[in-house]
């Protein structure tokens, strides 16, 4: 049986059972006490003496007997306890129509198509243009750390790739994403705006920065500033074409 099932139902069984139990010893037990009659020894003699005039007459009055039992149990509390029964049941019921209700909704969500924006090659070239503009100004900046620029550099492709609409997959190596992401997802709507091997030198250098344990010097910054301008030389072409004329 599927574990989720379970965990939704546990507690509707565990209640129910539970009250029934509740139910079921209410109706079985007793309370009551039963009255000692007094001892014979210690009735007093009281002698009889005839007399002419009859006995008085002397009238009973009627006992407030209370609310009638049932097994010794008020029937207050068998009221109060079926009340209490009747509650829970509506509140079970409640809870497993909210829990089917909300399955097929969920269900229903996760069926629906989504409808995915159709990008161009034009749009997604000035963006992927745009994250370059940026790398390339902090591989510029010579203050800042040669690993560090190059790692940020590639993150904003990866950024770049993400808002395009390329999805992440579990078995993508580092260089995956940004690699499809030129080439293209047809799957994913994305449309092709460069080959995929003019990223193949900054890809490298990456790649060296990311996993190497050697000190990234400034040759390595040289290398990816000058393979992101290839990149971006192949791109800003396309970038243009679709831009209207002013």
């Amino acid at each position: 049986m599927d574990l989720g099932v379970l965990r939704r139902w546990w507690p509707v069984a565990a209640v129910t059972l539970l009250l029934a139990g509740t139910a079921l010893a209410a109706g079985h037990s007793t309370i009551g006490a039963s009255r000692i009659p007094p001892a014979a020894d210690n009735i007093p003699y009281v002698p009889e003496y005839p007399t002419a005039e009859p006995a008085p007459s002397i009238p009973v009055e009627p006992r407030d007997v209370g609310e009638p039992t049932s097994g010794g149990i008020p029937q207050w509390i068998l009221t109060a306890a079926l009340v209490v029964l009747g509650l829970a049941m509506l509140v079970a019921l409640a809870y497993a129509i909210w829990t089917v209700v909300g399955g097929v909704l969920r269900r229903t969500t996760r069926a629906l198509p989504t409808k995915r924006t159709r990008r161009t090659a034009e749009g997604t070239a000035r963006e992927v243009v745009a994250a370059l503009d940026a790398g390339l100004e902090e591989l510029d900046d010579r203050s800042t750390d040669p690993r560090t620029a190059v790692i940020a550099c590639w993150v904003r492709l990866e950024e770049a790739a993400e808002e395009a609409g390329v999805p992440r997959l579990a078995e993508d190596t580092s260089t995956d994403l940004v690699s499809r992401l030129l080439r293209g997802d047809p799957a994913a709507g994305v449309p092709a705006i460069a080959s995929a091997d003019v990223l193949d030198g900054f890809a490298h250098v990456y790649r060296e920065a990311r996993y190497a344990t050697h000190t990234v010097d400034e040759r390595m910054r040289d290398q990816a500033r000058a393979a992101l301008r290839r990149l971006r030389g192949e791109l800003t072409s396309l970038a243009g074409a679709g831009e209207e004329p002013r």
